[in-house]
């Protein structure tokens, strides 16, 4: 079964990042939903901006994810037709960054409460890798494809690609008997 990813129409996006505003609220840093701090702003897609086009990179997804077969601790996992990470298992090594084809994955760290030796407990950091999860957790789906204010965002699973494919095969074929090659 194909994995199901957001892709994007550069053609369509302005860079408002208003997709990386609501990936960044429906994925809270903390137990609580904190206000939007440059602390707590950790979106799990990245709008990149050029002279004359901009677009949000996201994880693709893969089927056979490079990420997936290069975590040395089985922290990345394919779920729900989608690659999803285990934070339980991440030690932020960066293997996955490394791999990723697109540059979709991120570690970033976050505070963490180690137990300390006899009572007392020490706050830590831990480095852990993120990514799009196309919000599994979250009843609505992927929070990025709402809030794009120009529609450019779009959920692709396996019946959108054959779709697509048809239609090309269709241009395809016309194309070859108006000009035609033989």
């Amino acid at each position: 079964m194909m994995n199901r990813f957001v892709i994007a129409e550069p053609d369509k996006c302005i860079g408002c990042r208003t997709c990386e505003i609501a990936c960044a609220l429906a994925h809270p840093v903390g137990a609580i939903a904190a206000p939007l701090t440059p602390a707590t702003f950790a979106p799990r897609l990245t709008v990149v901006k050029g002279m004359k086009i901009s677009t949000p990179v996201l994880c693709r997804h893969c089927e056979d994810a490079p990420c997936v077969n290069v975590c040395p601790n089985g922290a990345i996992v394919y779920r729900q037709n989608s690659v999803q990470v285990l934070q339980d298992r991440c030690v932020g090594c960066k293997t996955c960054m490394v791999a990723c084809p697109y540059g979709a994955m991120n570690v970033v760290a976050r505070p963490a409460a180690q137990p300390a030796a006899g009572y007392a407990t020490t706050h830590a950091i831990k480095a852990e890798v993120q990514k799009c999860d196309l919000c599994v957790d979250h009843a609505g789906g992927p929070a990025c494809i709402p809030s794009c204010p120009t529609k450019a965002l779009h959920l692709v699973d396996r019946n959108t690609m054959d779709a697509a494919r048809k239609s090309r095969q269709e241009r395809a074929a016309l194309d070859m008997t108006n000009g035609r090659l033989f």
